[in-house]
């Protein structure tokens, strides 16, 4: 079966052969021809000249593409983290003064303020007791006060003892003794600055000195009666005030 078919097949495929190498128009090349095109036999068109050489081709402009990004673009992402900081830069001139801006509102009234503290010190004393010169010198000591701020002047002692720094008024008053010599000295510490002084005589007087001095902290200043070189009193009693010493800050200074 198989035989017949074949047979059949290979006489068909001669048949075709036979009849297109009998097809006028139609050469077959004979065997080892060399290859050619169909179209080689005939004359070139008129004003075709020669074909283009690889150089002309060469000529050609060349053509580039371009793609349209922004068709191409997505969806905008997420912000992306901070980064960190960086230096600070050198300081640069100084600016032009701007003009300046309107007045503001008046503001809120504040707070009352602590009343203004002013350094003082004053004192007035008297003594109702006579007092007679000794062998030494003797500080005159008080029995009454009228006036004693903060307790500067020592009732003890008899003296002003300076607790602010500045310039102080003081002021005594003494009666003399009848026929006696009045003798004292206002000091200020162990220095005499002035002197209260009356002769003997046969009536008693009052006498007053006064002076101005400049203080500083720790200083003392009291009335020192004469020693007995010289027959020395003062009178008092104890029904009138004779005898007085005052004293007080005009101007605070410098601690």
């Amino acid at each position: 079966m198989d035989i017949a078919l074949r047979t059949v097949m290979l006489g068909v495929v001669l048949l075709l052969l036979s009849s297109s190498s009998s097809s006028p128009g139609v050469t077959v090349p004979p065997p080892n021809a060399p290859c050619s095109r169909c179209c080689d036999h005939m004359p070139p068109a008129e004003g075709s000249g020669d074909p283009p050489t690889r150089a002309e081709f060469g000529q050609v402009p060349e053509i580039r593409t371009h793609i349209d990004m922004t068709i191409l673009k997505g969806d905008k992402g997420d912000r992306g983290d901070r980064g960190t900081p960086g230096k600070v830069g050198h300081e640069g001139p100084p600016g032009a003064q701007g003009v300046a801006g309107s007045k503001g509102s008046k503001g809120h009234a504040g707070p009352p303020g602590d009343p203004c503290k002013l350094p003082h010190s004053a004192f007035s004393v008297a003594r109702r007791k006579s007092l007679h010169s000794d062998d030494a010198y003797q500080a005159v000591v008080f029995d009454t006060v009228f006036v004693n701020l903060d307790g500067d002047f020592d009732m003890l002692l008899g003296k002003f003892l300076c607790r602010v720094a500045g310039v102080y008024f003081f002021n005594v008053n003494i009666h003399t003794w009848n026929f006696k010599e009045t003798y004292l000295h206002i000091m200020q510490n162990d220095t005499e600055r002035a002197i209260v002084y009356a002769q003997p005589s046969d009536r008693s007087i009052m006498q007053s000195q006064s002076v101005m001095l400049e203080l500083r902290p720790r200083d003392a200043v009291w009335l020192r009666l004469f020693k007995r070189e010289r027959e020395n009193a003062i009178y008092s009693d104890d029904v009138d005030v004779y005898i007085t010493f005052n004293g007080y800050l005009i101007e605070a200074g410098e601690e």
